[in-house]
């Protein structure tokens, strides 16, 4: 690979569209991220754009092919790709690719991912960046879609035999809120990391 390919591998970025499923009103991010990321690390920027802890196993599906960590055993599920092992340019279709992605298959969070606008980056700025968003992510562990809404419900009523213990369990938690700088460190982090090895492989490339 020359210096040139190897710099333009790096820098070539997408507009990724984040939705959790089945909200209303919808929580959603988008992020420009690099289009040579894995799908281990595409992974990485749902977790921290959205709020999620990175506690249960997940899943990506893109045209019925389906990614994922590295396991013994596939449960008598499709069999999985290994997502450290595939980049996300790799699996983009032209124009606009849409990607399933699931969280804790016990709360089962499906989530949207739509992959547009393949562009070159700016040599200058650092990727992957938060863009923008709306709401807060549910809490870990709370019943999926149906046990967010009704956990809502029960603290928004006084007379609900659950209301204190809800309120208390939520405590701080507000949907309507969201704290944009969190999410910015955290892609911070894996963008530095990014930049070190982009660093690495056009040094390589030169020599």
């Amino acid at each position: 690979m020359t210096a040139r390919s190897a710099i333009d591998s790096f820098t070539e970025i997408a507009t990724l569209r984040i939705e959790l499923k089945d909200c209303d009103p919808p929580i959603w991010r988008v992020v420009e991220v690099p289009t040579s990321i894995t799908l281990k690390v595409l992974h990485d920027i749902v977790q921290c754009t959205m709020g999620w802890l990175d506690y249960h196993l997940w899943e990506l599906v893109v045209d019925r092919q389906t990614y994922g960590p590295a396991m013994d055993d596939d449960w008598n599920t499709p069999p999985r790709k290994v997502a450290s092992r595939t980049r996300l340019r790799n699996v983009l279709a032209p124009g606009t690719t849409r990607i399933d992605y699931t969280y804790d298959f016990g709360d089962n969070w499906e989530h949207s991912l739509i992959v547009s606008d393949v562009r070159s980056g700016d040599p200058g700025t650092a990727y992957p960046r938060f863009i923008a968003g709306e709401r807060d992510c549910p809490p870990e562990d709370c019943g999926g879609i149906p046990g967010f809404y009704a956990m809502l419900e029960a603290r928004a009523d006084p007379t609900h035999p659950d209301h204190a213990e809800i309120t208390e369990w939520l405590d701080g938690y507000h949907t309507a809120e969201l704290d944009v700088f969190p999410i910015q460190v955290a892609l911070g982090r894996i963008a530095a990391r990014r930049n070190a090895a982009a660093k690495h492989i056009i040094k390589s490339a030169i020599n």
